[in-house]
């Protein structure tokens, strides 16, 4: 297919973000585009490089979310990484090496199991750390996390929605051996009751094969306008301080991005995108909430039994 264009990724992931799900000659339409030269984009980048993926409100369905840092020996990198992705509480896992040599990880962890993560971590490392992470900008930290009330078939809906919310609804409907009017009712009240709180566009990380990772306890704000042409993430990190991470391929020069970024951060760590670990990810991804969720609907499996 050839390298991508970045110009025309960022074109597609504008018109997506405007128009997640509606079909392309909706879209064509309402932007005043031509249509095959949309087309043409769609067709090349989008499930390669580009998909549109619900968002949801973790902390309705009682999931925190953690990074976690585990030191691991380079001979055991695949090893403890393909462990870890067997266990769907795992978000995912990448190759890091900074200040703590090894793994880099986010986890979703049910609230009532929080109290067992050094449980987990210590079946994969016997040196880690672990903070909890908010979405940035975060305008009270709430306490009131829900639980899991809803029958197994929503955990499957959730999967295939979060991996490609513009799956056709007839295709959801087959997979669930629902009706499409009832598909529409699920998502729909997926969306009323807060747990999807939107459809974003999501560039895989295919485009950029590396990252930084840095930890900081106060946030110089500068730092977003400084780097807005780069791909930059912020998370607050209760307790602590915030997680910044920037994103870049290795065509650029690391030294000076890693001379570049630290001067806003206390902690810091390279993270290396490789395609070995996108594959074990990608898989854990695929059908994470059909196994957290126990068949019956009552409830998390316990994060330990993976």
């Amino acid at each position: 297919m050839g390298e991508p264009v970045m110009e025309d990724i960022e074109f597609l992931v504008e018109i997506l973000r405007r128009h997640p799900l509606e079909s392309l000659k909706k879209i064509a339409e309402t932007e005043k585009i031509d249509y095959y030269r949309l087309k043409r984009l769609y067709d090349k980048y989008y499930g390669k490089y580009v998909t549109v993926n619900a968002v949801h409100n973790t902390r309705i369905i009682g999931l925190r979310s953690f990074v976690a840092f585990l030191s691991v020996p380079p001979d055991r990198l695949m090893e403890v990484g393909h462990r870890m992705t067997q266990n769907p509480f795992v978000g995912y896992v990448n190759p890091a090496f900074g200040f703590k040599n090894g793994i880099s990880a986010i986890l979703y962890v049910p609230d009532d199991q929080k109290d067992a993560i050094d449980d987990l971590l210590s079946k994969y490392s016997s040196d880690y750390e672990y903070y909890e992470a908010r979405g940035y900008p975060l305008e009270e930290i709430r306490e009131d996390f829900g639980e899991w009330d809803l029958s197994y078939e929503y955990a499957v809906l959730m999967d295939m929605l979060t991996w490609d919310a513009r799956t056709p609804i007839t295709e959801i409907a087959r997979a669930l051996g629902k009706s499409r009017p009832t598909v529409r009712y699920m998502i729909n009240r997926l969306v009323e009751r807060g747990t999807i709180i939107g459809f974003e566009p999501m560039v895989d990380m295919n485009i950029y094969d590396r990252g930084v990772i840095g930890l900081t306890r106060s946030l110089d704000e500068s730092v977003l306008e400084r780097f807005k042409d780069h791909e930059i993430m912020v998370g607050i990190l209760p307790g602590y301080g915030y997680v910044l991470e920037w994103f870049f391929s290795s065509k650029e020069d690391l030294g000076s991005k890693v001379l570049e970024f630290s001067n806003y951060v206390e902690k810091l760590l390279i993270e290396y995108f490789d395609p070995m670990f996108k594959e074990l990810n990608d898989r854990n991804a695929r059908t994470r909430f059909s196994r957290m969720v126990k068949k019956d609907g009552y409830g998390y499996y316990s994060i330990l039994e993976f």
